[in-house]
């Protein structure tokens, strides 16, 4: 798919460029136009492009440097024709045959990216749990969040690596090891049956935190632990294994993909690192603490701790490492809360100060996002105060969109495969919405209730749109093979205002990739996708599609050109809804 934003921007600038030679880097401002009456995009660069000619002590009117750029406009395929407007701005109107074009070969080749300069390798650092501790809603955020980013980053084309860091390594462990030698003596030869990992931990916890002597023999099992001894990487195995069944549940109700390298695939590397460091006279003595400070940030990074041990801070350096030079990663994306924003910041400029990458040439972003909020606008937990579990909220959205199918007596139509399906697409596609649709950066609030309702901007109702959308073509009898010989062979005229308003929308897709590509907000996506499905409904109700006999109910006319419409329509809406890792139903 052709991104028309980007090619009328060629086309502009190069006009940019003749008009004012005498400017370096000239701004270049193309927008779809909001008021579908000055016509389809807009070019907003004569004003600044005026300032700027302003501060080299040539004063020229905005009008006059936007009429100039209409003259120097280059022969191209898209603009129909140009009007300026105000103090100097361009409505640009598209040439509707060049429209149609667009969306015949759309509807022929399928919802195709557009062609890659070269195919980059991208690390998407997601989710991201720890070891013998329950999945909260955090982890819910920064799973549907990386796992969005990376099929959009796999739909465009780049090589994409989804890694898992989970914390399976540190001080934690001994105690969980010790706790386990003495609760499951024969854990060597006999699997043990840990049912609750949570409260498991919790029993170590506290044995930690008010036994000395256990507390001592954690410590050891530690070192033990860290010195590869088989029977306590025995143990160790056993805990991270029942943990990754628990992950397992989530990532498959989820339908996440993903590869766990978890803080003890680094534990070599984080050596090597401290090595580098230390040969290369970065690191300063403080209390025992080997300590890194990068000029320009407020706070130092601890690389060795007083008692010898490593940190976080430790092992994302050697993670970044690796990412870097044996992943040849071009970009390098960590999707965690917010609140490791300073952390992340720190490491980012110590590898740089290091001359592991530099910023213009390897991207390396923290896409943080803000916390969950119960309907009391106070971290989201339990009524008892504790964390949510995420099985128990993911069953909690089955329940309830099953409630809602039967309501809307689906369970009558449907077969009970059928309805099965629709309760998993409505269930989690609305966990994922709801998260998603919201600007990452922002707190959100979860309500079932909320991202349930069928009305507004919301999974369950673009799911409704979609389905309803797919059976105009089913209530018409027509089948996928005459639609796509039609493809072929029929127009996709644009002549009425809703068939123009809906084709430039559904043309719209690319454009709105490129920005998320840039800034990694998918809400844009969501948004989209809502604009598409109302501008959809605008088209319906105004221009017929399939006309019945208002006696018989007999098809007596199909518009076939509609019927193009609406089948691009769903093919826009499918790919946006596997982009946002959401399965729609042919049947609600």
């Amino acid at each position: 798919m052709m991104n028309i934003n980007q090619r009328l921007q060629e086309v502009f600038g190069e006009a940019i460029r003749a008009s004012c030679p005498e400017l370096d880097n000239p701004p270049l401002a193309v927008t779809p136009n909001q008021q579908a009456k000055f016509g389809d995009y807009q070019c907003n660069s004569a004003m600044a492009m005026a300032q700027m000619l302003k501060a080299k002590g040539i004063k020229v009117n905005p009008r006059e440097i936007a009429e100039k750029i209409v003259q120097n406009l280059p022969d191209n395929e898209l603009v129909e024709k140009t009007e300026i407007a105000g103090p100097g701005f361009i409505n640009i109107h598209l040439k509707r045959t060049f429209v149609s074009k667009l969306l015949t070969n759309l509807l022929i080749n399928g919802v195709q990216p557009p062609p890659l300069a070269s195919r980059k390798r991208v690390v998407v650092d997601f989710s991201s749990p720890n070891i013998a501790k329950e999945m909260h809603v955090g982890h819910l955020r920064s799973t549907i969040i990386g796992d969005s980013m990376s099929r959009l980053f796999e739909f465009l084309g780049y090589d994409v690596v989804r890694l898992n860091h989970v914390g399976d390594w540190g001080t934690q462990f001994g105690m969980l090891i010790a706790h386990l030698q003495d609760k499951f003596p024969d854990y060597l030869t006999v699997s043990p049956p840990i049912q609750d990992l949570q409260a498991f931990y919790k029993e170590s916890k506290k044995r930690f935190d008010e036994d000395e002597d256990f507390k001592k023999r954690a410590y050891q099992c530690v070192v033990k632990l860290q010195s590869k001894e088989p029977d306590f990487i025995k143990g160790w195995n056993l805990i991270c294994d029942v943990s990754r069944k628990e992950f397992q549940k989530v990532y498959d109700c989820l339908g996440i993909q993903i590869i766990e390298r978890g803080e003890s695939f680094y534990q070599e590397m984080m050596m090597e690192v401290v090595k580098e460091l230390e040969e290369r006279g970065l690191l300063e003595l403080d209390e025992g603490r080997k300590l890194l400070f990068v000029p320009g940030q407020s706070i130092p990074l601890t690389v060795v701790k007083s008692d010898g041990g490593y940190t976080y801070d430790t092992s994302d350096l050697a993670a970044l490492r690796q990412r870097i030079y044996d992943e040849k990663a071009d970009i390098i994306i960590y999707v965690t809360d917010s609140g490791q924003g300073t952390h992340f910041q720190v490491v980012f400029a110590a590898a740089q100060l290091i001359g592991w990458y530099d910023p213009q040439v390897t991207r390396v972003e923290h896409a943080g996002f803000g916390v969950v909020l119960g309907e009391d606008k106070k971290k989201f937990k339990t009524r008892s105060g504790d964390t949510v579990r995420l099985m128990d909220l993911l069953e909690e959205g089955l329940k309830r969109s099953m409630d809602k199918l039967q309501e809307k007596e689906r369970d009558k139509v449907l077969s009970p495969e059928e309805l099965t399906k629709a309760q998993r697409s409505v269930a989690f596609g609305c966990v994922k919405y709801a998260d998603l649709s919201h600007n990452r950066i922002n707190d959100y609030v979860f309500s079932f209730d909320k991202m349930l309702d069928d009305r507004g901007n919301t999974a369950a109702y673009l799911l409704y749109a979609y389905t309803r959308i797919r059976s105009i073509a089913r209530l018409a009898n027509i089948d996928e093979a005459a639609l796509r010989k039609a493809a072929e062979t029929t127009e996709v005229l644009l002549d009425h205002d809703k068939e123009w308003k809906l084709g430039k929308c559904i043309l719209r897709f690319p454009e709105i990739l490129q920005k998320i590509l840039d800034d990694l907000l998918l809400h844009t996506l969501c948004d989209y996708l809502y604009e598409l499905a109302t501008t959809f409904t605008e088209f319906y109700d105004s221009c017929y599609c399939v006309e019945k006999d208002r006696k018989t109910g007999e098809v007596v006319k199909v518009n076939m050109w509609r019927m193009l419409l609406c089948e691009a329509t769903a093919a826009i809406m499918a790919q946006g809804f596997d982009i946002l890792g959401i399965n729609p139903v042919q049947r609600m």
